[in-house]
């Protein structure tokens, strides 16, 4: 297993997570590791990777960010992705 890191709520902290690596991922995990890989990268997003101790947990984000995403709504695409980044960008957090 590896750990990973990412933004905390306070500038200049961190948080670590563990998470099980792609190469060392069996079963289920590997499974999901492949189906969410990204195309770009070919690596799986640390964003679901945390996830990795509970695959069933992983499935649920990324069905959970398509819904939102992608689902039925009054808003755009656009306005979503919009929404997103100014989320993002007031919790100090690169996703």
């Amino acid at each position: 297993m590896t750990t990973g890191g990412g933004s905390a709520h306070e500038p200049g902290r961190s948080a670590w997570i563990e998470v099980i690596a792609e190469d060392a991922a069996r079963g289920e995990l590997q499974e999901l590791y492949d189906e969410y890989r990204n195309a770009e990268t070919g690596t799986v997003d640390n964003v679901l990777k945390v996830h990795s101790l509970h695959p069933e947990t992983m499935r649920d984000h990324a069905r959970l960010y398509r819904t939102v995403m992608y689902g039925r709504g009054g808003l755009t695409r656009p306005e979503r992705e919009m929404i997103g980044v100014v989320v993002s960008a007031a919790n100090h957090c690169h996703y």
